[in-house]
């Protein structure tokens, strides 16, 4: 957690843009490249079995990069007009897209419905972050329950090594130690930012190899009666 001085980081809007553009490409660039590597070999090599590797590696790499680009374009892009709701089986669909071909698995359980877009960015945020506290693979339960206007998500990722992400709770409260946040750190930030537009708590939990990520609807504190006598004083 981060310490109560711990500086608050209000980032710019170009920096913030342009880290989540490094985010971006740092996804894309893996694959792009082994087509680009695949299609060499097509040019330059005969060999039967060789060409063939790099078909099946040309198809393999082109469907990782559009599943990772499917995720980004809800995950951190617009996805539609300001007050734009998103159905969560389109969620879940790009959400399972990125891990057709990774050791990490994912079980979905959600109702069939529209829920507003900052929920469910904040709903696949919370998937890449969930891998991250599993770094040798395993397994991701995201459970949604709940109306699009209060829903609980609880995601729990379970796995050999589990551990809650270094720094990922100061980064989604938007207050690093360092006071600065590069492109490894843009995720949890950006969570953070979307959490709070979404009017979302993030609480995380570890119990040997199992971390829980749970994010619930912001509770409001009612005013204490020593705040009420001094707001009636103030009215008298």
């Amino acid at each position: 957690m981060s310490s109560p001085n711990a500086p608050r980081l209000n980032l710019d809007g170009l920096d913030l843009a342009a880290l989540l553009c490094s985010r971006v490409c740092h996804d894309v660039i893996s694959p792009v490249g082994a087509i680009v590597n695949g299609l060499e070999v097509l040019e330059d090599d005969d060999d039967e079995s060789m060409r063939t590797f790099a078909l099946e590696l040309i198809g393999k790499s082109a469907r990782q990069a559009s599943a990772r680009l499917k995720f980004a374009r809800i995950a951190f892009g617009a996805a539609g007009s300001a007050g734009a709701s998103i159905d969560l089986a389109d969620a879940e669909s790009v959400a399972k897209g990125m891990f057709s071909d990774e050791k990490t698995k994912l079980a979905w359980s959600a109702p069939q419905a529209l829920f507003p877009k900052n929920k469910v960015k904040l709903l696949l945020n919370l998937v890449m972050i969930a891998t991250s506290a599993i770094p040798r693979g395993g397994l991701i339960d995201v459970t949604v329950s709940g109306d699009g206007e209060a829903p609980t998500l609880v995601l729990t990722a379970k796995g050999s090594h589990a551990r809650i992400p270094p720094h990922v709770e100061e980064l989604m409260a938007g207050s690093p130690e360092s006071g600065t946040v590069d492109a490894h750190g843009i995720l949890p930030f950006y969570a953070g930012l979307v959490a709070r537009a979404a009017a979302m708590d993030v609480r995380f939990a570890i119990e040997g190899d199992e971390v829980t990520i749970t994010a619930s609807p912001t509770v409001i504190a009612a005013p204490t009666e020593a705040g009420d006598e001094a707001s009636d004083t103030a009215l008298a």
